[in-house]
Order: structure tokens, then sequence, then C-alpha cells
């Protein structure tokens, strides 16, 4: 579907109608049901429409699952992903497309082509974080169904700040984020900053339509019919359970979105060989923080 076509106008149009929150309580059960006839029959439908590569799927026998969300979020084999050999290389977080990448200039990110936003807006002016990040850089990488869908730390860093900021469930990919105005900040997301050496930086998790919820492995999954308004998250007490090291998981979604990377200024930078379109997995090297 071509961007500015009647069909993606109607599509797009479609969205403001739809019931989302609804709808994406309504997928969240379905892909939860453990009723093995329609699991295995909702894997097998996915398998067909979409392709997905499961060769390096620590269970690849789809028979195996008990329902469609465990499948979905399916283990990667411990191998598959050796990440960069450089210690201040920066990784991919997920497999996905690089869907815009750039400088924070003024505080605006883009989204699309003629389209920005606000770094504000995008962090819910949460904290003191929207200044912090000004002048830095982004980069939005968007996950489409095939692909693996659980999040990896870019880098080592300790968390020291998390929210939620609620919002709407617009579908997040390209025909969408170029037709509807601020989308990465209407849409509900999930905020973590990190530190390393008394530098931050900062994954966005963004939901989408049908994206039934998403997670941290500190807070388990954050659902949004359960939170009316910007929740500040809890941030474990003991710096060790904070710490995570570069590759190591840090969230899932439960249907697939987008993930936006935050570096300050100075904070590092990323390869001049990126471009958008471009294709990602977890650990390709993306970049290289400031040392």
């Amino acid at each position: 579907m071509r961007a500015g076509s009647p069909g993606a106008r109607a599509f797009v149009a479609l969205q403001y109608l739809l019931p989302q929150h609804l709808l994406s309580r309504g997928v969240r059960a379905l892909t939860r049901w453990r009723w093995r006839p329609f699991s295995q029959r909702l894997i097998r439908l996915f398998l067909r429409g979409f392709r997905p590569d499961l060769s390096d799927a620590l269970q690849p026998d789809i028979t195996r699952y008990d329902s469609f969300n465990e499948f979905f979020v399916r283990e990667l084999r411990p191998d598959a992903r050796p990440g960069p050999a450089t210690p201040e290389a920066i990784a991919s977080p997920v497999d996905g497309t690089i869907s815009a990448l750039g400088d924070c200039t003024d505080g605006l990110l883009l989204q699309a082509k003629g389209r920005n936003y606000s770094l504000n807006s995008l962090l819910a002016a949460h904290g003191g974080w929207p200044e912090r990040f000004a002048g830095g850089r982004f980069m939005t990488i968007y996950l489409a169904p095939y692909n693996y869908h659980r999040i990896h730390m870019p880098m080592r860093g300790q968390l020291v700040d998390a929210w939620y900021v609620p919002g709407q469930l617009f579908s997040v990919n390209a025909v969408t984020a170029a037709h509807v105005p601020n989308l990465f900040a209407r849409n509900e997301r999930l905020i973590a900053v990190f530190e390393q050496n008394n530098s931050p930086f900062a994954m966005v998790l963004v939901g989408a339509l049908f994206v039934g919820s998403m997670g941290t492995v500190w807070h388990g999954d954050v659902q949004p019919a359960r939170r009316n308004g910007i929740t500040r998250l809890d941030v474990p007490s003991n710096a060790e359970r904070a710490l995570l090291e570069r590759g190591a998981e840090m969230g899932r979604f439960n249907m697939g979105s987008t993930v936006i990377l935050l570096l300050p200024p100075g904070g590092g930078d990323w390869l001049n060989t990126l471009q958008v379109g471009q294709t990602v997995r977890v650990g390709d090297r993306l970049g290289t923080r400031a040392t």
C-alpha cells in the first residue's frame, strides 16, 4: 500500500474510527488462549501469511507452544546473535527496519518525510529528560509481525527511570506514520532511561494497534487498561538488579510495534552507512558510544 494512495488514506481514516483499545484487549485474550486446537491453527495461519524465520528460535517446533503469544515472543538460541566484538559498539536492540534516524535538532524528531514530532511530547515532559536528550541523536526501528519481538540492551546500562504514558493505538507502519501527525507521541508508550558512566540513553517502546501489552524484565506486562495516566514505574533499589549488560533481554512486545533509541548530545554516533529502510537484527552494530 503506497503512502498517499486512496487505499492508504482509507486505511488511516478507519483507524480513527476503530475502538483501538477494545480491539487490542480482544487480541490479547485470543493470543493467550491455551486451547491448543485454536492456538495451533492461529500459529499455522500466521506462518502461512508472514513466513517468519524460525531457524534461530530456541524452540523451532511450533507444536511445543501452548498459546500464540508464547510462539510470538519465542526465545532465540543463545548463539543466534553474538553481538559486536568491541565494547564501545552500540548494538541493535531488536530485529526490524530503520524507519528514521538523525539528530534531535531543536528538540524535534523525524517521523516520516515532511512530518516531525517533539521530544518533549514523546517523553511526556517527564523528569527533565527531554532537556537532557535535546540535541542528541535518535533512531526509530519498526518491528513487523514476522520479526523476533523481544527487546535487548543496545549498551550496558543501569535503569535509572521508567514510566508509562497512556495514549492511542494507531498502527505504526510506514503508511500510518506518513499520515498521522505526532504518531509516536500519540500512541501509548513505555520509556526506560539507563545510565552508563554518567551518560544516559533511553529506549522508548511504542504501543500499536493489536499490541496487547508491552513488558520489561523488571515490571512484567504493562497493560493500558490498568493505567489511566502517566505512571512512574518502579526502579530496583538494588543496583545489581537494575544493571543489564549489552545484549541482555530487557523487554518484549506482545504483538508488533516500534522502538526509539535516544542518545544525549555527545553520547555517541550512528554508523554513516545506516539508512532508512535498512533491516537490522539484534546485535548488529548501529554505532559507537562515547567513551
